[in-house]
């Protein structure tokens, strides 16, 4: 059995409105949890995404966004006294950021809030992993 191509507009339209309610309601989440910490939802995503030390081209690169709009948001940190500015071990023109005491705290602090009630707290833990790889498949250049 073949699809139409009405038939495949109709499953890639429906697809991607899923796959937008889902972003939508995973930003709302954020929005609402680092609000209740006095973060905005660019600072709690770069929390989030700051698992260690790094460069402010990979903490955008992970955040999705242009290392200019990173760098406003690592002032906001900093000026926080949630993230220091490092030499980097090996290359001298790169600082790695680091959380400082009070910024590894309250990341703590914000994964324990994303986790309460999460748009994916509904899936199985297989059925993330799956949903992941099926994702991570549609967004890979072929």
């Amino acid at each position: 059995m073949t699809t139409s191509p009405d038939q495949q507009a109709i499953a890639e339209r429906q697809l991607c409105g899923l796959v937008n309610g889902l972003a939508q309601r995973i930003a709302e989440h954020v929005r609402e949890r680092a609000a209740t910490l006095g973060l905005t939802a660019s600072q709690a995503t770069a929390l989030r995404e700051m698992t260690g030390p790094m460069t402010m081209r990979d903490l955008a690169e992970r955040m999705s966004c242009e290392p200019s709009n990173t760098t406003f948001v690592v002032d906001k940190l900093e000026k926080q006294g949630l993230v220091e500015r490092h030499p980097h071990p090996t290359d001298r023109r790169a600082k790695h950021l680091v959380l400082t005491p009070e910024g590894t705290a309250l990341r703590t602090r914000l994964l324990e809030l994303l986790a309460v009630d999460s748009p994916l707290s509904g899936i199985t833990q297989e059925e993330q992993r799956v949903l992941h790889g099926l994702l991570e498949r549609a967004v890979t250049p072929a």
